[in-house]
């Protein structure tokens, strides 16, 4: 019999158990960051299913997505947008959120710029750190399993601790608050992906 081939095993690994596990994780690190009764916007929403468990978890809030690409099923409403022009008015919402988005354009400053200009009060953003060994090919990998396949882009563009910085310097937004132990993948998978890779930062408009 013939084996299935390493992308085959990996999909249905990420699937079948890391997947469940970093919406849960993600859903409640995120949950918190936002004001009571807030109108969230939720940039590069996928599918939908962790902007609908921090619904869950947060039921005085409202989520809507955008998202460059359609997903078959969402658990949200998804808007689709051309992945750089945030298509609402000067303050439409109180909180702008990125989970994972970022680091797949070509240059997070330009959506950085626009939550910016589309949020009243926040912007939270889930991302990577490109800090400590082999974190850009460990980076790479975790992409390439968790995305490749819905055909997300993949431009791989990791930003440093000192990069994320600058970057919120020039857009006028304050770090609040900025969690780094996650704790997404269960061990012995957390010593090589979890690491100092990850990162939950709610940055005030100024």
């Amino acid at each position: 019999m013939q084996s299935p081939p390493a992308s085959s095993i990996l999909d249905r690994l990420h699937g079948g158990s890391i997947y469940p596990r970093r919406v849960e994780r993600l859903s409640a690190a995120l949950a918190p960051a936002f004001a009571s009764r807030a109108h969230v916007l939720d940039v590069g929403s996928g599918d939908g299913h962790i902007a609908s468990l921090i619904a869950r978890l947060r039921p005085d809030i409202d989520i809507q997505g955008i998202d460059v690409l359609a997903r078959p099923q969402s658990a949200i409403p998804v808007q689709l947008f051309d992945g750089t022009t945030i298509p609402f008015a000067d303050k439409s919402f109180d909180s702008v959120m990125f989970v994972d988005v970022l680091h797949h354009t070509d240059d997070p400053s330009v959506l950085l710029r626009e939550a910016r200009r589309v949020a009243r009060g926040t912007v939270v953003i889930k991302d990577h750190l490109r800090e400590g060994f082999a974190a850009d090919s460990t980076l790479r990998l975790m992409d390439w399993v968790g995305n490749a396949r819905h055909g997300v882009r993949l431009p791989y563009n990791y930003w440093s601790r000192s990069e994320w910085t600058a970057a919120w310097m020039r857009e006028g937004l304050a770090v609040e608050s900025m969690r780094e132990s996650l704790d997404l993948y269960p061990w012995p998978l957390s010593s090589a992906f979890d690491r100092s890779l990850h990162f939950v930062a709610v940055l005030s408009v100024r």
